[in-house]
């Protein structure tokens, strides 16, 4: 089993970015208050009623704009000192955090400046991915390749997706996982170094797939299938607690050059219920198309709702087809509500089948595959797998007992008679 230090550390990081900046709102809020009490007593010079000589109406005007001058001057020093007092604050708070519950694992700090010259300074001609997170550099570290993922400071992930997954790479391991070599917290800077994966993520070869590239065969698709699946199986039943991904989706499964699949980016990761508890509640995060649908309308997570995830990718593996496609016919946007009334009848499983395959694929294989994801796809969440049956299946479809493509024509006539 894989214990984590202390079940309650990662929930008590989940405040650390809440805290942060509520004490840098306080930090304003004084700021602002300073700015008005001063402004409040700021004295007025009213020329005297009796005539003057234009020497002193020139001295009182002079006085009055620099006792302006000052008090602006002086707003602006005390709202300089807190920001940077909280922004420092806070970038000390989490590299705390990080070394308190890191001791435990040996996961390598890096500088700022060993990544810039693992990266050549992040070079465009090493830039191998970007999203909403930030972007990934190729590096090399000792020799090693590596993979650099610098966040973006404005993006998708913040300091808490940070620390989570720095946490729960260095506490998890498993052949499904992305290893996490290190980490860069220094002053605003957030980077994570992972081992580097030769073919990407699968999105690459399956969804976003060049006119001139050829798409992957029926068997290499229930390979990576199963790989991730037994990650997921990983965190779910033998991870202690369990693990929730919350983010299961095909970029994120990463594939080296045998095509072998392992999970990336646990910045929304969760730890999932224990005791008498069957579910944690929580914000609902994650992308469009892969929540379970119990798990968007009520905010209760569980295994199952990443069990549902995982149905939405095998049938995007299967199809081909992203979960959400505008440019196809409306009725077809959405894959999960486009397939579903086409699980109901075998006579329509080769719809669902990627086209690109050009029918190379073992009939019963696809019917197989097609049980599972709509398995993994039931609303009832109770009815949905556990992640090891699931793995069981995909073992038998992607080892060479499965039938390959051909060996089952005649079969398919027995088959296509039957009703279901």
């Amino acid at each position: 089993m894989s214990c984590f230090p202390c079940c309650g550390e990662i929930e008590e990081l989940e405040n650390i970015e809440n805290k942060a900046n509520n004490e840098n709102d306080e930090n304003k809020d004084n700021a602002r208050s300073v700015k008005n009490v001063n402004n409040e007593f700021e004295p007025s010079i009213h020329p005297s009623k009796s005539a003057k000589s234009s020497r002193r109406t020139s001295l009182r005007t002079s006085l009055r704009a620099s006792i302006k001058q000052l008090l602006m001057m002086k707003s602006k020093i005390s709202f300089a000192n807190i920001s940077f007092k909280s922004d420092s604050s806070k970038h000390r708070y989490i590299n705390e955090q990080i070394a308190k519950f890191g001791m435990s694992v040996k996961t390598r700090i890096f500088t700022y400046s060993e990544l810039c010259e693992a990266t050549e300074n992040f070079s465009t001609e090493n830039l191998i991915g970007e999203g909403g997170f930030g972007k990934v550099y190729k590096g090399y570290v000792n020799n090693q390749t590596v993979a650099v993922k610098q966040l973006d400071r404005n993006g998708l992930q913040g300091n808490k997706e940070f620390l989570a997954e720095v946490f729960m790479l260095s506490h998890l391991n498993h052949p499904q996982l992305v290893n996490l070599f290190g980490y860069c917290a220094e002053g605003p800077h957030r980077l994570l170094v992972y081992e580097f994966m030769a073919k990407g993520s699968l999105e690459d070869h399956l969804l976003d797939l060049a006119p001139d590239k050829k798409p992957l065969d029926w068997q290499t698709r229930m390979k990576i299938a199963e790989g991730a699946a037994r990650g997921l199986e990983y965190l779910h039943e033998t991870a202690n607690p369990p693990v929730i991904f919350r983010d299961f989706k095909a970029s994120n499964i990463l594939l080296d050059e045998n095509f072998n699949s392992k999970l990336s980016d646990f910045g929304l990761a969760k730890l999932g219920p224990t005791g008498d508890e069957d579910h944690v509640v929580t914000r609902v995060m994650g992308t469009y198309g892969y929540c379970a649908p119990e798990y968007a309308a009520t905010g209760k997570l569980t295994i199952k709702s990443d069990v549902y995830s995982f149905g939405v990718v095998f049938l995007e593996i299967i199809s081909g087809r992203r979960v959400i496609d505008k440019s196809r016919p409306s009725e077809e946007e959405n894959l999960v509500v486009w397939a579903q009334p086409l699980f109901k009848d075998k006579i329509h499983f080769h719809k669902m089948a990627d086209p690109r395959l050009e029918g190379n694929y073992p009939t019963k294989g696809l019917y197989q595959a097609l049980a599972i994801a709509a398995m993994c796809l039931q609303e009832d969440d109770s009815a949905r797998p556990g992640m090891s049956d699931v793995v069981a299946a995909l073992v038998f479809l992607s080892s060479n007992k499965s039938p390959k493509v051909g060996d089952d024509e005649n079969e398919e006539d027995d088959d296509g008679g039957d009703d279901e």
